[in-house]
């Protein structure tokens, strides 16, 4: 109980010095815990969810590992090394499969999520980053950031097959179950590309205007809207799916970069590198900036376990330790 009241005291004190928002309540959330992380205090980059057993895969870039943290126990099962620069991880059930970006050696790494074993690697582009899985081709599209490309690879052979150009710096990657496409983020271009994966061809591409480093992607498929965190200017735009037109935007906290959604609760987070997070719900399609407040240092990556709507942020350094701060909605 002393370590959580010491954890809670920090967080208000922090909270006290945010940099103000000109929009924006204080943060929905309270603490539940912070649960120690291995490794050194070096930058994490993306979780993923296995909603089967709680299991939270979480790329410890600085570490070049990716640790498995049990979200039942809140501890950490193991650290899979050889993982270089990971920045990139996705939990793809129907497969029984983990993915893992590796930028330092430009590759993608396969985990078994049983073993905990690289089972195998394939080529990844220039500087790998996010992913997304489309189930009906059974492959998975990789952003090369710095490759300005998608990389296209076959789940069932685990080769890649494809390389295609986006004509621009590549932000994040996500699969729209209901279009069947893959959206990714060209952020050098301020726009949002289309591509269908049964041709592995460029179909659209949609202008984002008011945007400025288009990274963050997430798509809500309940309500057809895909938000899009931009870090150069704090932003959060909102783009319709349907009409594929912008709806609104929003400030949010220092270069946003993670989303991740609560579908129970209808609400989603937005988390940023200055440490700020933002949460907004949504209602009959009508999305609203529910409030904002700084998590911790650092505090870019979340992840929202559906079922008990706890919400983690890998902090790297909290007294000199990293840490998952785990958090709950407060209403």
């Amino acid at each position: 109980m002393a370590t959580k009241n010491l954890s809670h005291l920090c967080l208000l004190l922090a909270a006290a010095c945010a940099p103000a928002l000109a929009v924006g309540a204080p943060l929905p959330l309270k603490l539940v815990s912070d649960a120690p992380l291995t490794g050194g205090t070096t930058r994490f980059d993306y979780e993923s969810l296995d909603a089967r057993d709680g299991r939270l895969f979480i790329a410890h870039l600085g570490d070049s590992t990716v640790t498995v943290f049990d979200t039942a126990a809140n501890k950490v099962i193991q650290d899979i090394g050889e993982v270089g620069h990971v920045h990139g991880v996705l939990v793809v059930p129907e497969l029984d499969r983990v993915y893992a970006s590796a930028t330092q050696t430009d590759e993608v790494v396969a985990i078994d999520p049983h073993s905990l074993k690289i089972i195998a690697r394939m080529a990844g582009g220039d500087y790998p980053d996010g992913m997304a899985y489309a189930p009906p081709v059974h492959r998975l599209y990789v952003s090369d950031e710095h490759g300005a490309t998608e990389t296209v690879i076959d789940t069932d052979t685990n080769t890649r097959i494809a390389t295609l150009p986006l004509g621009g710096e590549v932000g994040n990657t996500q699969y729209d179950p209901v279009s069947g496409h893959i959206f990714a983020n060209v952020q050098t271009r301020e726009d949002l590309v289309e591509i269908d994966p049964k041709t592995d061809q460029i179909v659209a591409r949609y202008p984002l205007p008011g945007a400025k480093g288009n990274h963050g992607l997430l798509i809500d498929t309940d309500d057809h809207l895909a938000f899009i965190a931009c870090e150069d200017n704090d932003k959060l735009l909102v783009l319709d799916m349907r009409s594929m037109k912008l709806v609104s935007s929003f400030d949010v906290g220092g270069d946003p970069d993670v989303l991740a959604m609560d579908l129970g609760l209808h609400r989603f987070y937005v988390a940023g590198e200055k440490g700020v997070v933002s949460v907004f719900g949504i209602t009959n399609g009508k999305v609203t900036h529910l409030g904002d407040g700084l998590v911790g240092g650092n505090a870019h990556v979340v992840a929202v376990d559906a079922r008990s709507h706890r919400v983690y942020f890998p902090l790297k350094d909290e007294g000199g330790k990293p840490v998952m701060r785990i958090m709950e909605p407060n209403n």
